[in-house]
């Protein structure tokens, strides 16, 4: 980011009933009543109320849909930090074109300039204290649309609803309570093990093939032809974007191991976007996974062909950079927003990166980061994210963010055998686009993955694992076909998935097949 030049007495009552007549009857003056309207915040408790509502309604929830008074509410209640979208004023659909514009451009740059000039004059305006700060703590993003502004006046919000420049404007760090989406239980969702990794020793030998040279193949490979496969591609030569929580320093096969068994010629690249801190005193804290998440997600989808005894991924020739944009799978603090956006432009720069894989998300639209999946996509970047994944909760809600967006593809877990059954946690609905068979169907038990450390492999499930395995799915048909666009490359995943040509309402073309789509039968 860079920093912006940032009344006898019979008379006495008759007067005084006649002052007050006129009291009544005088106007408040327009900022004696904005400062009124300050003081009248909307506790935090009912603003989780009217986010719940939407997503029950509508499945999504959006701040510029709300009231001045409601997002005031939020970012008095946080750390009054606001997000602005800009644009210039005469496009007539920005959204559509965020990504290819450079907002180093002159117009763009004007527009941004010209939003702070708007905040500045409105603070001025009131003779706010903090009026001078407003050019010093204020931040406008390199690639990305959008500025941030420390914000001490509703009518800096009531203001920027009337520019033309402004496509939209949402508290940074407000989070939701997502302990209402399932009555006080817990709340992490997108993985069965959450942030927990630990090996499993006592694996079924049923829920796993020995392949050389002494690698553990998860029991669902061969139902998603992913085995079969492996005689036409493994991945080699194309690079995997996952932005996670990051890959454990600890698990060897996601470091000097990477290129070991019979996976060679291959990198591991590790990232961190992910910051903690405030405002300005923030920090970057490193690519290092503190969750077991990414970890997990990193072997499913490039694990080497090992010779340990350890699992091996979908996709055990491909490149790899892992991308610490979150410290766990919810992305709804201000620090997380951050790093995921942060993270997406960094693949979406990186020329040699096919395919983005997003195991992350939260239940309602952010558009900072909204921003970032299309910067990334009009690069042409393959992104796969999860549908969404709940532990006891929200069987009602539907395809979360961002896999609800257009610009990705999204992923659910089903359950082995016949016919289509979600997983007992994965999220389904309209907008997903393929389904990956992740779930026993007699013992639940979830596919391989990498634990946080040494050879004994883990598992996995919800529609992280799906997602995951979806990526490496692509990569070993991108590998195939290296010459391939991502168009060629989503048409041919389509036209061989299992329920094509009919899409399904709950779980659109079905299951992937790996070896349909490389042609092996």
């Amino acid at each position: 980011m860079i920093k912006l030049h940032k009344l006898s007495l019979g008379l006495f009552f008759l007067a005084l009933i006649t002052f007050s007549c006129k009291q009544e009857e005088t106007p408040m003056d327009p900022q004696s009543k904005l400062e009124e309207e300050q003081q009248k915040l909307i506790p935090s408790s009912e603003i989780d109320q009217i986010i719940l509502k939407s997503l029950q309604e509508t499945g999504d929830f959006l701040w510029m849909d709300q009231s001045d008074q409601l997002i005031w509410s939020a970012l008095v209640q946080s750390d009054s930090v606001l997000t602005v979208g800009y644009s210039p004023a005469q496009l007539e659909s920005p959204n559509s074109r965020i990504g290819i514009e450079s907002v180093q451009d002159p117009n763009w740059q004007a527009s941004a300039l010209k939003v702070l000039d708007r905040v500045q004059e409105t603070l001025d305006l009131n003779q706010s204290p903090n009026a001078r700060q407003v050019i010093m703590d204020s931040q406008i993003h390199e690639d990305l649309p959008y500025l941030e502004v420390k914000v001490s006046s509703l009518e800096v919000l009531v203001n920027l609803r009337e520019m033309a420049e402004v496509r939209y404007f949402e508290p940074l760090s407000y989070e939701f309570d997502y302990q209402l989406l399932n009555q006080g239980q817990d709340a992490r969702y997108f993985s069965d093990s959450g942030c927990s990794n630990d090996p499993e020793p006592n694996l079924p030998s049923s829920d796993y093939s020995i392949v050389s040279p002494n690698a553990k193949a998860s029991w669902d490979y061969p139902q998603m032809g992913i085995s079969q496969a492996w005689t036409q591609s493994t991945g080699d030569n194309i690079t995997i974007g996952l932005i996670d929580t990051g890959v454990s320093p600890n698990q060897s096969l996601l470091g000097s191991g990477f290129e070991s068994g019979e996976s060679a010629n291959r990198t591991i690249q590790k990232f961190g976007t992910y910051k903690t801190g405030f405002w300005w005193w923030k920090k970057y804290d490193g690519p290092n996974d503190q969750c077991g998440h990414g970890t997990a997600m990193a072997g499913v989808i490039a694990s080497p062909r090992n010779s340990v005894g350890n699992m091996l991924g979908v996709a055990y020739d491909a490149n790899l950079i892992s991308v610490r944009g979150t410290s766990d799978v919810i992305v709804n603090s201000g620090n997380e927003k951050d790093g995921v956006a942060e993270a997406l432009v960094l693949l979406g720069k990186r020329s040699d990166v096919k395919i983005i894989s997003m195991s992350v998300g939260d239940v309602f639209s952010n558009s900072k980061v909204a921003d970032a999946i299309r910067y990334a996509y009009n690069r042409g970047k393959l992104i796969m994210a999860a549908a969404g994944t709940s532990t006891s909760f929200t069987n009602w809600y539907g395809v979360i963010f961002p896999a609800n967006m257009n610009e990705t593809v999204a992923i659910t877990g089903v359950k082995e055998g016949a016919g289509y059954q979600r997983c007992n946690t994965c999220h389904s609905g309209s907008q997903v686009d393929f389904t990956v068979i992740m779930e026993r169907a007699g013992s639940e038990n979830k596919p391989l993955s990498l634990a946080f450390s040494g050879n004994d492999p883990s598992t996995v499930g919800g529609s992280s694992v799906a997602t995951a395995t979806a990526s490496g799915i692509a990569a070993l048909l991108w590998s195939q076909n290296p010459g391939w666009s991502r168009a060629q490359i989503l048409d041919r995943l389509t036209s061989t998935a299992d329920l094509y040509p009919n899409k399904n309402s709950q779980y659109g073309w079905g299951n992937l097949d790996a070896g349909a789509a490389l042609g092996v039968y």
